[in-house]
């Protein structure tokens, strides 16, 4: 059984806030464009399109389209229709999954993604949210925000990882432990990484 996440407070003045691709930070966003991946010699447009692929591993032919997608917005928009077929463990393992597609991003965009990461400091990453209270946090006041806040805190023990690691060359990628984790209907081979991707939970949670 997957382990609940609690609900956290996050003061604005004491946070690093993304939510709009184009604003400061935007580039911490599943969202943002400009950091395309590579898996099983796959090309993949951005880690939102990954996650949204493993969802299905079922279904190769849906996990093309969803690749094919423009946009990452436009790869999430496109599994609402199918969210009855998605795989059946999926609220089990998707903060593995992201975990996972965030490294993939990490190490695979290195001198494009990591120096945003690390110019976050040692403030806590909070993706601003207006609806999903899961992956990150609502405004409760002017200067409040509440939520699990799953992508921002998985966020920050990536962070901690690349302030111990860093250096690309110190990173093998790794794969969870996931069964069925399938790419176009094959198992997805492990691209470069560190060790402990398959911890569930950090001293960040």
């Amino acid at each position: 059984m997957a382990k609940e996440v609690e609900y956290r407070s996050y003061k604005r003045s004491e946070s690093v806030l993304f939510w709009k691709t184009k604003e400061k930070y935007g580039e911490l966003s599943n969202m943002a464009g400009g950091f395309p991946l590579l898996i099983n010699d796959v090309r993949i447009p951005s880690s939102e399109a990954l996650y949204q692929a493993c969802k299905f591993p079922h279904l190769p032919e849906l996990q093309k389209k969803i690749i094919d997608q423009s946009s990452p917005l436009l790869a999430k928009k496109i599994c609402k229709s199918y969210e009855r077929q998605e795989r059946g463990d999926w609220y089990l393992i998707r903060t593995k999954v992201m975990r996972w597609c965030l490294r993939v991003k990490a190490v695979q965009n290195w001198l494009k993604f990591t120096p945003v990461l690390l110019n976050t400091g040692d403030l806590s990453i909070v993706e601003y949210s207006e609806k999903d209270d899961f992956w990150g946090a609502l405004p409760w006041d002017s200067e409040l925000l509440n939520g699990r806040n799953v992508l921002g805190r998985l966020l920050m023990e990536l962070r901690e990882e690349v302030k111990k690691n860093t250096q690309k060359s110190d990173w093998e990628i790794g794969l969870p432990k996931i069964n069925d984790f399938k790419i176009f209907g094959r198992e997805i081979d492990p691209p470069k990484d560190s060790n402990g991707i398959d911890n569930d939970f950090s001293d960040i949670w």
